[in-house]
């Protein structure tokens, strides 16, 4: 029926008055019904489609109009950019959300991931808190234990020995090193006035001709001195530079390890006192697995005493030998020294010097150049 009233409108010929005008035709208000129902049918038409219709992805669009070729037919899939719906009753292009749901699936996909590995690193860390709080309280149980004498704690009577030995022994040698300190700033402070009196002797031997030869005795004994002082301050800060590095470095070292040691031993005797009071309890089956658990947690804890003990024994017997070797050159470079110098041998100082391959700094060389003063 829409064909066929189509048809009729489009062949009917409209006649043109003189004015150039169209003139009134019976048949325009059949027309205008045509055109009405056409387009009333369109809709509904358009309507149906997009209810119960196929899918937008295999529609198509034609071009030409009514009784147009293939050539003019576009595939939808083809035209790229947002899918739209047109909705004839209120006459608006809606966007088509679902068609990107491929979109949506791999961004929630991804988002989905992120989350799950967040989430493992929190329950990872998680467990890691669990783990250190529950050392630290078994850790804490044994000190108050072993303080108050109801706990049973390990011993190595030798071993003890030593590390007391090794503590009283790093007390006297900062002993020492605070001495030989002492020593070297009075020494370069007396060196420091023999050399300003040096200089003043010899400005008074150039103005008081009646005195010139007894202030220039003065005045080169006074240098003389004054460089001797600086060849025995070379030999003391030699000394001290040693001793600090014996006290400071070698024995600090091996007190880090002996602390390592000594918290294993705690961490071990608290896993040990943790699998004796299970093995004194029931022997169901729960009780076998916590029993089977600490006895594992407890072969960890030996292995690392057992590691820590050996280190902390090779390490004070490098250390013992090390100290001897150290102090009996430093011991005998302070005795020549201090011994050349109060006796006055100029060449017997400058020698021992040599011998323990000490060189002098030139004067000044402490102080900055004048470039790096600007």
């Amino acid at each position: 029926m829409t064909d066929s009233i189509m048809s009729k409108a489009a062949t009917m010929e409209i006649p043109i008055n003189s004015n150039g005008d169209t003139g009134t035709l019976p048949e325009d208000d059949s027309l205008e019904q045509a055109a009405n129902l056409q387009w009333s049918l369109d809709e509904q038409d358009l309507q149906q489609v997009m209810v119960s219709g196929p899918n937008l992805n295999e529609t198509s669009i034609v071009s030409g109009g009514y009784g147009g070729t293939a050539e003019g037919i576009i595939p939808t899939s083809s035209i790229k950019g947002p899918a739209v719906r047109y909705n004839a009753e209120f006459n608006k292009r809606i966007p088509v959300t679902g068609l990107g749901s491929n979109m949506h699936h791999s961004s929630s996909s991804s988002s989905m991931t992120a989350e799950e590995a967040s989430r493992g690193v929190a329950v990872e860390k998680l467990e890691t808190v669990k783990k250190w709080g529950l050392n630290t309280y078994k850790c804490t149980k044994q000190m108050i234990s072993e303080r108050f004498g109801r706990g049973s704690r390990t011993v190595d009577l030798e071993l003890e020995a030593q590390i007391e030995v090794l503590r009283d022994t790093k007390k006297k040698y900062e002993s020492v090193l605070r001495l030989a300190r002492a020593l070297t700033n009075h020494f370069y402070n007396m060196v420091q006035t023999q050399h300003a009196l040096g200089d003043t002797f010899a400005d008074l031997s150039q103005k008081s001709p009646e005195l010139r030869d007894e202030f220039g005795y003065n005045a080169e004994t006074q240098k003389l001195l004054c460089k001797n002082g600086e060849t025995l301050l070379g030999a003391i800060n030699f000394f001290v530079s040693s001793i600090n590095t014996l006290v400071n470095k070698t024995m600090e070292d091996s007190l880090m390890t002996i602390k390592m040691y000594e918290n294993a031993r705690l961490e071990f005797d608290a896993y040990r006192s943790d699998l004796e009071e299970l093995s004194l309890g029931p022997k169901d089956a729960v009780a076998m697995a916590r029993i089977d658990a600490a006895q594992q947690l407890y072969q960890v804890q030996k292995d690392k005493y057992e590691r820590l003990r050996s280190d902390v024994i090779i390490k004070l017997k490098f250390l013992e030998e090390n100290k001897v070797k150290v102090m009996h050159k430093q011991l005998l470079l302070f005795h020549n020294a201090i011994s050349a110098y109060f006796a006055g041998n100029q060449q017997q100082l400058e020698q021992t010097l040599k011998q323990f391959n000490i060189k002098l700094r030139p004067p000044g060389a402490d102080k900055p150049s004048w470039l790096e003063e600007q």
